[in-house]
């Protein structure tokens, strides 16, 4: 089955009632400091209004999962079974330099609460990486027509800019089975990092933070997930500000996409809402959070999936 039909297909099962998505998890990390290289959970009933999880603490230990001490830029997925999650995340911790890291970290969970983990070298799992000088923000997607999860990710090789790669994970969710492929192909040949693919209409949305010329959110579109990605949008962002870590939402209202995006010099984030992934609007007055996120991810989640994060990590006040 092609993409666009394993999506309507999904879509189906999940205006069922049993599993009808009522709110959302935030994944996210906090700076740059090691204790704050860690993955958090934050909580949402509306998309909008958001409230840390375990009082902002870390939920998974870094120093169990990564071989650096520290994780970056979590990235959360519900499988095609619907009862299974994915995350995957940066082996790194910035003080050892922005060029230290050559691994991601992939976790597997049934109940978003226990988690198991492995480590992916790059320079050491595959060969031909020598010059690897870091491996940023993994995300995975899962391909229907391959029956796989495509995990897709930044290498920066030597003097070369940082691109775009992908690799198929086994079925195990432990480690990578195909070499590292390059996805995106940049047309002046600049750096490209913090990719986040969304599918809507047969079209998949590559969203990423180009590194040189313009700098910021760009958009390139194909009808094929792992290749054909054609330049559309030079600067997504409803700032001058600069920003990164693009991740796109869908609200469970049917009231379109959230884009939100890290304004690292700044110590904020900004949201925008789109209904077409082409055109943003700032919603910034609408949405709060007791945290200040750095590049996350949100995933929509059911009331009994809800319910069991507040077991798990109960909060004074809760959202609504």
């Amino acid at each position: 089955m092609h993409a666009y039909g394993q999506q309507q297909q999904n879509s189906s099962r999940e205006k069922s009632p049993k599993n009808k998505f009522s709110a959302y998890l935030f994944t996210y990390f906090t700076g740059n400091r090691k204790s704050e290289e860690a993955i958090r959970f934050a909580y949402s009933t509306n998309g909008y209004k958001f409230k840390a999880l375990n009082d902002n603490k870390e939920v998974i230990s870094s120093e169990k999962i990564s071989t650096t001490g520290g994780v970056r830029d979590p990235h959360i997925l519900r499988g095609a079974d619907g009862k299974t999650f994915y995350m995957v995340a940066t082996d790194m911790i910035s003080a050892n330099g922005w060029d230290s890291n050559r691994a991601i970290v992939l976790m597997k969970s049934t109940d978003l609460i226990n988690w198991t983990s492995s480590v992916v070298n790059f320079q050491q799992r595959f060969a031909g990486n020598e010059a690897l000088k870091r491996a940023w923000a993994p995300q995975t997607i899962y391909d229907s027509k391959a029956g796989k999860y495509m995990i897709y990710f930044s290498l920066k090789h030597g003097n070369d800019p940082d691109k775009i790669y992908y690799a198929y994970a086994n079925e195990d969710f432990t480690d990578l089975e195909t070499e590292p492929k390059q996805l995106f192909f940049s047309p002046t040949n600049s750096g490209a990092i913090d990719a986040d693919i969304v599918e809507k209409d047969g079209l998949f949305h590559l969203f990423f933070k180009g590194e040189s010329g313009k700098p910021g959110i760009k958009l390139a579109l194909s009808d094929k997930l792992t290749e054909g990605y054609e330049l559309k949008e030079e600067k997504v962002q409803q700032t001058t500000d600069p920003v990164e870590g693009a991740g796109v939402f869908k609200l469970n209202d049917g009231k379109g996409y959230i884009l939100m995006y890290d304004l690292y010099t700044k110590g904020k984030y900004q949201f925008t809402q789109s209904s077409d992934l082409r055109n943003f609007h700032v919603i910034d007055n609408e949405v709060t959070m007791d945290f200040h996120p750095r590049h996350g991810t949100v995933l929509p989640i059911t009331k009994a999936e809800l319910k069991r994060l507040l077991k798990k990590w109960p909060v004074s006040e809760q959202v609504k």
